[in-house]
């Protein structure tokens, strides 16, 4: 299973990037472990001066800010729908070299391919 960290003490702007993480995960079916990092020494070791923050499967991909809805959903889509580890959101089909999850041929109902 992936997983997905967000870094922040608490603040409002760690709050809501929690609540927008929860919300596409939700929205896409997809199969993440979603964990909340407070503690200061842990959040330093991701190399992380300003939060929120966002780490996915150990690489932070966004740091200082709060994420926008619209762009985790493309991160996790992205990541999902192309990523060699079965967890693919058109389920189990693999796409050709160039192919990606808005064309027809992976158009599923009720997968992330029919956004």
């Amino acid at each position: 299973m992936r997983t997905i960290k967000i870094l922040g003490t608490g603040c409002p702007n760690c709050k809501r990037t929690e609540s927008i993480i929860e919300t596409v995960v939700t929205q896409l079916n997809l199969n993440f472990k979603i964990e909340k990092i407070e503690d200061i020494q842990e959040i330093m070791k991701y190399n992380v001066m300003s939060t929120p923050a966002v780490v996915l499967d150990d690489e932070v991909i966004i740091k200082g800010r709060v994420p926008s809805l619209t762009e985790i959903k493309d991160v996790l889509t992205a990541v999902t729908c192309c990523s060699s580890t079965g967890d693919s959101c058109c389920g189990g089909e693999h796409h050709e070299h160039g192919e990606n999850c808005n064309s027809d041929s992976h158009s599923k109902e009720g997968s992330c391919c029919s956004n």
